[in-house]
């Protein structure tokens, strides 16, 4: 009996390890351009900084715009310039886990004139799996600009 009392306690501390360690690796990404919207037609965009963001995620969203071609501009909320093709907002959600890390991130363009969503990109990812800053935001404005990778790539 006593064998059998290890082998079970061995079995259940291994389903234990594998339902932790398969339980904390999530990776989640979308991007949907609302229908009639050309978005592949934008060229300029304002990133509206969150009032709350100490991490500088409006810059990384316009360093990222830049990198990929666009011209781009961030500031505060009502200080958009009047000549840009959309402005960019974003939600950026944290995680502690032994150090602080990028847990979710969603960018929405948006009409500069009523503020109406044109595209929403999100991308999460769990400790196992988590990226840089710099890469969700890459993630996210590809997936929205480029289309998401197809299934199974």
């Amino acid at each position: 009996m006593p064998r059998l009392f290890r082998s079970l306690r061995s079995l259940s501390a291994a389903l234990l390890l594998v339902a932790l360690v398969t339980g904390c690796a999530v990776n989640r990404q979308s991007a949907n351009v609302t229908e009639g919207e050309d978005i592949t037609q934008f060229k300029s965009f304002y990133v509206v900084k969150f009032v709350d963001d100490e991490r500088g995620v409006n810059r990384m969203i316009q360093d990222e715009l830049i990198a990929m071609g666009y011209d781009a501009s961030t500031g505060p909320e009502g200080a958009s310039p009047e000549a840009v093709d959309a402005v960019v907002t974003y939600i950026d959600k944290w995680f502690w886990d032994i150090t602080m890390y990028m847990l979710e991130l969603t960018i929405t363009l948006r009409d500069p004139e009523d503020d109406y969503p044109l595209a929403v990109g999100n991308s999460y990812h769990t400790s196992l799996t988590r990226l840089s800053p710099e890469e969700m935001v890459q993630e996210v404005l590809t997936n929205i600009m480029v289309g998401p990778p197809a299934a199974g790539s």
